[in-house]
């Protein structure tokens, strides 16, 4: 591992609230499941504020994979997450990555090309930097890499499919993180 994915994995397990995830998610019986998002980047973020690893953080966000890609599957999969990690006091959202393109643009408003796995979802977020996932073994997941979101530079993410929200979702970190330094694309 390089220093930074030692640091990146080391501050993420710093908030117990993603060790215990991570730690449980293989009973959960989810193939290919990663932890991923908000409460991972801003653990990183928080440290460097010396706030605490779970400060401001509202959900704790899970992918999967699986090829059924109906409701009733996902839901089975929320089911026993709610039961799995009900003595967590977290709100933990679970979504099957394959089911993504199925409902992302009549929600959002712009489509979502196909995915084949999870990874290709956690690289899919507004903001290249915040595009991160840990897995129960403990790789990462970071395909813009991670010196961006350690230096605080949030720039757009060049495969996301709303490029035009961008600047609010920025906007809204460097309002909890004012050193956070926004790029727009020249």
């Amino acid at each position: 591992m390089t220093n930074l994915t030692e640091s990146f994995t080391d501050l993420a397990l710093a908030n117990p609230i993603n060790a215990e995830i991570l730690q449980r998610l293989p009973i959960l019986g989810a193939a290919e499941p990663w932890l991923t998002a908000g409460c991972l980047y801003q653990a990183v973020w928080n440290a460097h504020d010396g706030k605490a690893p779970d400060w401001g953080i509202k959900d704790y966000d899970v992918f999967y994979w699986d090829d059924d890609t109906s409701w009733q599957a996902e839901d089975a999969v929320i089911r026993r997450a709610g039961l799995l990690f009900a003595d967590l006091e977290a709100e933990i959202e679970i979504r099957n990555q394959a089911r993504v393109p199925l409902w992302f643009e009549e929600k959002f408003g712009a489509p979502y090309p196909p995915v084949t796995c999870p990874e290709d979802g956690i690289g899919r977020f507004l903001v290249a930097c915040t595009c991160v996932g840990l897995s129960p073994t403990g790789e990462v997941c970071a395909p813009y890499g991670l010196e961006d979101m350690f230096a605080g530079r949030l720039t757009r993410n060049p495969n996301t499919p709303n490029p035009s929200l961008f600047r609010a979702k920025a906007e809204t970190y460097r309002a909890r993180w004012p050193w956070l330094e926004i790029i727009l694309p020249g």
